[in-house]
């Protein structure tokens, strides 16, 4: 038996300065998602979108991240994580100038759709190259839990950010954000960050290109037109459409030899079980987002930037709840602190279900606690996932990871979102206005008190009831983690840094 000591495999300060230097994408990308909150009133004086135009403004960056993640995971596996990272942060930075000086709503659909091919090349190439970066399982478990704590920040930072910017600017400012930051990427990243690749990649499968596309974005923008239209056919038959692509796209991936996704990944029990884990816990995180960004301005009546303020106070606790776990897993095992942090989600989704129509500070401390619990899951389960998948497969195990998420969060949009919805519509008199009983937003706008005040109340009764079944999903989820993961290497703390492993 050869001994060796772990410590040959820690990083020094130039891959932490490095792995700084790969946050600058990943808390763009995030930022991307939210950026465009306060920018729309003035957007649409300046390019006059229509009702659809303005809708594919926000939606087809998400859409065009969720559709191409697999792809560009693969592609990086073969072609290079470093120099795919490159790649995206010029298309980026490009897409980002071309959206900022936009003359028309169709050149900013098309500068949005390129930012979000941007993106997807951005973010499974970041965490492949942590995943080589760091060899060490503790370093490693540090640096993914702050990484995943700025990915959860960069969201709410993203509307915060925007409203500064066009207190001062124009609405194209909020793009223009991302070129410095870009620029210093493409300088420090080829100097600090050594390439890695899969070393036997395979032809690269040019048909599982657009299957892996038509199997995601159907389903996550039927499950989204869910959340915000509820059930009906079309939405229906977009999801049944994408699940047969997907069936087909699976099929191929388990017949062929060059598969886009490598059967390797799955040999590991745990890769499996912790790609199903981050869908659960974005699932939870994206379902109470849909309510209390809500609660925040229809039922309290604040204004968008006051509520994106009041939004980023969750986010303090947790920049601190994804480091802290991944410290206290070190020493106890991933298992119980991933199970740990779904009870604690579930106790936040519990804190949610006791608001009333003026609540604030118990919404705030109730998204607190669930974010804090939900990020710490994402952390361990993203590490746990890394971890046990094969080197030279890093991106490709990322991409999965992160379409999950997005398969995750918008299921908890449109399960929660139907619940709350479904509450709240039995609960408006058949007198109100049709379109004050369809949503709250349009009973808010209504010069009827007494129709407003009821609407609120229906809201956060709906709210209530789908925090209970939040809670109930993270207590099943928190009993499905400790029964899957007790006899894995999960379960196990990690070997003290100046311990001799075999």
């Amino acid at each position: 038996m050869t001994h060796t000591p772990s410590t040959n495999l820690r990083a020094g300060r130039k891959e932490w300065t490095a792995f700084v230097v790969l946050l600058l994408p990943l808390l763009l990308v995030s930022m991307d998602v939210s950026v465009l909150y306060f920018a729309i009133p003035s957007l649409t004086r300046e390019l006059d979108p229509s009702a659809t135009q303005q809708l594919w403004i926000f939606d087809i960056y998400a859409f065009a991240l969720a559709g191409l993640l697999i792809t560009m995971g693969s592609l990086g596996d073969r072609i290079g994580r470093r120099k795919l990272l490159l790649i995206g942060a010029a298309a980026f930075g490009v897409a980002s100038v071309a959206a900022a000086y936009a003359t028309s709503a169709e050149m900013l659909i098309a500068a949005r759709a390129l930012l979000g091919v941007g993106g997807a090349t951005l973010m499974p190439s970041t965490m492949g190259l942590v995943r080589t970066l760091f060899r060490d399982d503790r370093q490693r478990g540090q640096a993914i839990g702050i990484w995943s704590g700025a990915m959860a920040g960069g969201i709410a930072l993203g509307s915060v950010m925007s409203g500064v910017m066009l207190e001062h600017f124009w609405w194209g400012s909020v793009f223009l954000i991302n070129v410095p930051a870009m620029l210093l990427l493409l300088v420090l990243v080829p100097v600090l960050v050594p390439e890695s690749k899969d070393p036997a990649p395979g032809r690269f499968d040019l048909l599982s290109v657009p299957l892996s596309m038509g199997a995601v974005l159907p389903v996550v923008y039927g499950l989204k037109e869910f959340a915000a239209e509820g059930f009906g056919t079309g939405r229906l038959l977009s999801v049944a459409v994408g699940l047969l692509i997907g069936w087909v796209f699976v099929r191929r991936q388990r017949t062929r030899q060059d598969a886009m996704i490598s059967r390797e990944l799955f040999r590991d029990r745990v890769f499996g079980a912790g790609i199903s884990l981050n869908a659960v816990a974005a699932f939870a995180m994206m379902g109470s987002a849909y309510f209390t960004t809500q609660y925040l301005q229809s039922v309290l009546g604040m204004g968008t930037m006051e509520a994106a303020l009041w939004s980023m106070a969750p986010s303090l606790a947790v920049g601190v709840a994804a480091p802290t776990a991944t410290a206290i897993a070190a020493r106890a095992g991933k298992a119980p602190v991933m199970t740990a942090g779904f009870v604690i989600g579930a106790a936040g989704y519990g804190i949610l279900a006791l608001t009333g129509t003026d609540s604030l500070w118990l919404l705030l401390t109730g998204a607190a606690v669930l974010a804090s619990g939900i990020v710490a899951v994402m952390a361990l389960v993203s590490d746990m996932a890394l971890a046990s998948a094969p080197a030279e497969k890093a991106s490709s195990a990322a991409s999965l990871l992160e379409t999950g998420q997005e398969f995750g969060g918008a299921m908890g949009m449109a399960v929660l979102g139907s619940i709350g919805t479904a509450v709240y519509r039995s609960d408006m008199p058949g007198s109100a206005p049709a379109t004050a009983r369809e949503t709250l937003g349009a009973a808010v706008a209504s010069t009827d008190h007494t129709l407003v005040a009821t609407a609120r109340e229906a809201f956060v009764h709906g709210m209530q009831y789908a925090a209970v079944g939040g809670t109930v999903l993270l207590l099943v989820a928190a009993g499905v983690t400790a029964a899957l993961l007790r006899n894995t290497s999960a379960g196990a703390p990690v070997a003290p840094e100046n311990e001799l492993v075999a």
